[in-house]
């Protein structure tokens, strides 16, 4: 169910996009929409996956260079012959579990930050990639050809791109195990306050886990749409900040980094709002060096309106139990002089 984060967010969005429309009609065309839409259905699902995390209490800063080794993997498999394209889709989302597994054990049994432990897999994967093609491009062969794979990543229903159903589908999932299961609400929790979890009875240390291994997991299927979007890999430079894109979309959604707060549905405007954005800037002629200054401005945003949300609750609160307790004990006073 929709929040007022929510709403505000489709309302921005609507606003946003009618500007830019005004400004650009290009923006209404069917080559540029349905462009977009494939673009919201690439990144919002690692923009999914980031969620999971942050909501956890944690971060996942290695997500572009976990979409470049994973990426560069399934292009040598497939393109190689090695393997069918069905068995490496399953080997490399195999591996994002794996390595979301180690993440969450170091993080929740070894006890690393996971700033740390992150950064450090953000570095590990990326030297991984340049290593594993010698640093250089991986790509597909000229001529080869992939029907079903192609059609599955990159293909398009009456002009709807199967990367946005996947993406549909994904949040569709995710909504319902982090809305209306158990595991959700222990996610919710363990992010609100970990100790207060533990001392309830949850087991801390297996939900963040699975927090990770569910982020890497869903970057991993994002790895798979991205590499068959681009056919070429460069390890050095495939996936560059993608994380940053992931935690903007996830912020702009209503997640606190605090930990414990968002919805899917948060994440799902997020990722449309900032593809909107990325949008209007390719539309308007702003040179495309400002794209992450406008990533960092939307981030620096979303962090402050969180900050001054969390604060209006807080007085919100205060307030409340002030007026229920003034009733309270001037009923006590009342009975003490009776």
């Amino acid at each position: 169910m929709a929040n007022r984060k929510d709403i505000g967010l489709l309302v921005l969005i609507l606003v946003v996009g009618a500007v830019v429309a005004f400004i650009n009609p290009r923006f209404l065309s069917p080559v540029n929409l349905s462009n977009t839409a494939n673009l919201v259905g690439l990144f919002g699902i690692f923009a999914l996956a980031q969620a999971f995390v942050i909501i956890s209490g944690g971060i996942e800063l290695s997500v572009g260079s976990i979409i470049a080794l994973l990426g560069v993997v399934f292009i040598d498999l497939v393109a190689g012959g090695a393997v069918h394209w069905t068995v490496a889709v399953v080997i490399v989302i195999a591996l994002g579990c794996l390595m979301g597994l180690v993440h969450g054990f170091l993080i929740a049994k070894v006890g690393l930050q996971p700033f740390v432990v992150t950064l450090c897999g953000l570095l590990i994967y990326r030297g991984v990639a340049r290593y594993y093609t010698d640093d250089a491009t991986a790509g597909f062969p000229f001529g080869a050809s992939f029907p079903t794979l192609e059609w599955l990543t990159t293909g398009r229903i009456y002009g709807i791109p199967l990367s946005l159903i996947a993406f549909a589908i994904a949040a569709i999932i995710m909504g319902t195990v982090l809305h209306r299961s158990v595991f959700g609400r222990y996610l919710y929790a363990v992010g609100k306050n970990q100790e207060a979890a533990r001392y309830s009875g949850i087991c801390t240390p297996c939900i963040v886990i699975s927090a990770y291994v569910i982020c890497c997991g869903l970057t991993a299927v994002a790895a798979i749409y991205i590499a068959m979007y681009t056919r070429s890999i460069s390890p050095s430079s495939h996936g560059n900040f993608y994380e940053l894109y992931a935690i903007a979309a996830a912020v702009l959604g209503g997640c606190s980094l605090r930990g414990g707060e968002g919805s899917i549905l948060g994440v799902v405007l997020g990722t449309v709002l900032l593809q909107v954005l990325q949008n209007l800037v390719n539309l308007l002629g702003i040179p495309s060096s400002l794209n992450f200054a406008v990533m960092g401005s939307v981030i620096l945003i979303g962090v402050l309106a969180d900050q001054q949300f969390s604060k209006a609750r807080g007085l919100a609160k205060r307030r409340a139990f002030s007026g229920a307790g003034a009733p309270a004990a001037g009923a006590v006073a009342a009975q003490e002089r009776e």
